[in-house]
């Protein structure tokens, strides 16, 4: 039906964009073409808005609707630097139209130019809007003010205690600027404020059991509940911290108890305990459901686990490692990627990685570096691409069911890409990506082979699940990383890199987004 209905709207958007090829249209004309935009625009299909908008706007070049819609149509499809211009032109026009100062400052940031002004402009220009004010705060913090960030934050939240995004923000750049201690104090103080606001403890709770600091997530939950009682919320975060502390004793008692809270996190709660419990059976039993539903991303991997742990073929079916784990070579010469080095290394400002991040001794980067301005990274992103889509066009055949295998192809968008810097004895802890449909890794500066130690240091491992799942498994295989290499592999699968002795491991990280069409 999906399908159907995205070639009505190509079908729609192509005979529109020959009306207005042919002469100005009319009122009625522009109110379709404007509905044919946002209709492609809604449905993942962005590509087909953008010429009907640019044809519209040779007509009625100073419309602040059109030059919204196309600003955000070019966003949609990654093509930053058309969408600056078209936002820019409109505002150097007198398009003064809030949305479009907010899309110029979002842009520029996203395309790693000067933009705390601009979001302070957009702040002006919609005082009312708290996603301004937190990007405005990231905005200060990339340009050398976090100082300033966190009182801009802090502000708001004195006056907002319930704007959860601006906590997280907040904790987010006091832990990443190596403020452990008092990363939550918003938090703390905003449940004081609103001791009845359920949302905020949980909030607060997630925020702190990220760090797998128990005592500090049970305090929690028992000062939540002098005010609220045992609500759901609660229970489920009592049986997340029982079930990943190894509190066994504990766990059994809670499990029957929490049987009627339904939710990703309590889900994946359940199947890893049953995982580290040896219980791969039951734990097949919750997940295998969860794959037909829009969450699916996040269980697949624990059902991999499960059926190595149970010797079930499906999961050669499922990962076919041989076959979907692949090195690549890319076409950058040495000079470019000393470059493209000399540049990520300046954006490795942080001073800690982030809490939710698989990252240890080392840190990364914030924002998506392949859709910044510096034409060494478009240049990176031009290869990079180039070498996913050989990949994509040598998988098998459509499979229906398969999280890699039974998606469309033809519509690559990059989901989020960011860099890695790891030091001395640096690794990523085993993980997987559940926003995306093909991951990489391309290397870029590696130590010398005396620094990195004996193999398999440094390399990437897969199939390899964290070890507190306690299963055994060794992995499928490893990667030797190589200056100009790319890994290229499914989002479900599970992978971690090997610490190494001494220097610097420096690479870009890829995802591709599960193709819409």
């Amino acid at each position: 039906m999906q399908q159907s209905n995205g070639a009505d709207i190509a079908a729609q958007a192509i005979r529109m964009l020959g009306i207005l090829r042919g002469k100005a249209p009319d009122a009625a004309t522009y109110t379709a073409a404007l509905g044919i935009a946002r209709s492609a625009m809604q449905a993942g299909r962005a590509a087909s808005a953008i010429p009907v908008l640019q044809a519209l706007a040779q007509h009625v070049p100073t419309d602040a609707q059109v030059a919204l819609l196309l600003g955000f149509a070019l966003r949609l499809e990654q093509r930053l630097g058309e969408a600056d211009q078209v936002f820019s032109s409109a505002l150097a026009s007198g398009l003064a139209e809030p949305g479009i100062i907010f899309g110029q400052a979002q842009t520029r940031y996203e395309l790693g130019h000067p933009s705390a002004a601009l979001f302070a402009a957009a702040q002006q220009a919609m005082p009312s809007n708290p996603e301004v004010v937190r990007n405005r705060a990231a905005a200060m913090a990339s340009e050398g003010d976090p100082d300033g960030a966190d009182a801009l934050l802090d502000a708001v939240l004195a006056r907002q205690p319930g704007w959860l995004d601006g906590h997280k923000g907040l904790a987010t750049l006091r832990w990443t600027r190596g403020d452990k201690a008092h990363f939550t104090d918003s938090y703390a103080r905003a449940c004081a404020a609103e001791p009845d606001n359920a949302q905020l403890w949980l909030a607060w709770f997630s925020t702190v059991a990220q760090t797998r600091d128990w005592e500090a997530s049970r305090d929690i939950l028992d000062r939540a509940e002098r005010h609220l009682g045992e609500t759901p919320g609660t229970l489920a975060g009592r049986l997340f911290v029982a079930a990943e502390s190894g509190d066994v004793a504990q766990a059994e008692q809670l499990f029957p108890r929490a049987a009627h809270i339904d939710g990703d996190v309590t889900n994946l709660c359940r199947i890893r305990y049953l995982v580290r419990q040896g219980r791969a059976r039951e734990a097949e039993a919750i997940a295998l459901p969860l794959t037909a539903k829009p969450s699916a991303p996040l269980f697949w991997p624990y059902l991999s686990v499960a059926w190595r742990m149970m010797g079930d073929a499906r999961a050669e079916w499922l990962d076919r490692p041989e076959q979907f784990i692949q090195p690549r070579e890319v076409e950058l010469s040495v000079a470019e990627l000393d470059e493209l080095a000399a540049v990520l290394r300046e954006l490795h400002v942080a001073q800690a990685p982030y809490v939710e991040q698989s990252v240890r001794g080392g840190t990364q980067t914030d924002r998506s570096v392949l859709l910044r301005h510096e034409p060494i990274l478009q240049r990176a992103r031009a290869q990079l691409v180039d070498a996913i889509r050989g990949y994509v066009a040598e998988l098998p055949s459509g499979e229906k069911g398969h999280p890699l295998l039974g998606v469309p192809r033809s519509h690559l968008l990059i989901e989020g890409s960011w860099s890695v810097r790891l030091l001395q004895q640096g690794y990523n802890v085993p993980h997987t990506h559940p926003k995306g449909w093909l991951s990489t890794a391309f290397y870029i500066s590696l130590p010398e082979p005396a620094q990195m130690g004996a193999a398999p240091a440094g390399q990437i491992a897969f199939g390899t699940p964290p070890v507190e799942l306690e299963t055994g498994l060794a992995p499928y295989r490893h990667i030797e990383p190589k200056c100009g290499r790319i890994a290229i592999f499914p989002s479900t699968m599970w992978h971690g890199t090997v610490p190494f002795d001494d220097g610097e491991r420096l690479v870009i990280a890829l995802d591709i987004r599960t193709p819409g069409y």
